[in-house]
């Protein structure tokens, strides 16, 4: 009987080691992964107020000199009025939504709106957000192989949230206060569901 109890203890020991093994190692190796899923899910929570891939800045001055009358701008004079700005090289195309108003597109998202008679300009900046932007991009999964890659991802979570319930034991473990925090834990997106 004292045998018995001996393996069994054992054998409990030695999955609780090798749940501890794969915790650890998963844990550590999706770490940044975790971070970025976890840094982007925050920003996306809060689109409201915080644009997590972008920052738009908006500047109105006014420009001096004589200015062509409906389009009669060259791409020439365009790209020297660019300059002010340095998006002198980002000239995509241009428009004239009405006789006194020139709008251009540049290759940033950015605009540039001149008023023809009284040379007043409204750039609005279009930016990425460093960091921010690249995390977002990853969050939506850009292509194929990171697809794969976050499948492997949440498949490994799994196993870190199985293997991390099953390290310990006792008054710590399933059947302790682990238990009871598992049990809060899933209660609350039920209710959050319901509620």
């Amino acid at each position: 009987m004292d045998k018995e109890i001996t393996s069994r203890l054992r054998i409990g020991n030695l999955f609780r080691r090798y749940c501890r093994t794969v915790h650890t190692h998963l844990s550590f190796f999706f770490t940044g992964v975790i971070l970025i899923y976890a840094v982007s899910g925050i920003t996306m929570n809060h689109l409201k107020d915080f644009n997590p891939k972008y920052y738009i800045t908006v500047n109105n001055y006014a420009e001096n000199g004589i200015f062509p009358h409906s389009r009669n701008f060259t791409k020439k004079e365009i790209i020297q009025l660019l300059k002010k700005i340095d998006e002198q090289n980002n000239y995509i195309k241009h428009f004239y939504p009405n006789s006194s108003t020139l709008k251009v597109f540049l290759k940033s998202g950015s605009t540039y709106v001149l008023n023809i008679q009284t040379g007043n300009v409204t750039y609005e900046g279009v930016k990425k957000r460093p960091v921010f932007y690249q995390f977002s991009y990853l969050h939506y999964n850009p292509g194929n192989w990171w697809i794969y890659f976050s499948d492997l991802f949440a498949a490994c979570l799994i196993l870190i949230c199985i293997s991390g319930i099953l390290i310990n034991k006792g008054k710590r473990g399933l059947f302790g206060i682990g238990g009871i925090e598992l049990l809060a834990g899933i209660l609350i997106p039920i209710l959050a569901l319901f509620l």
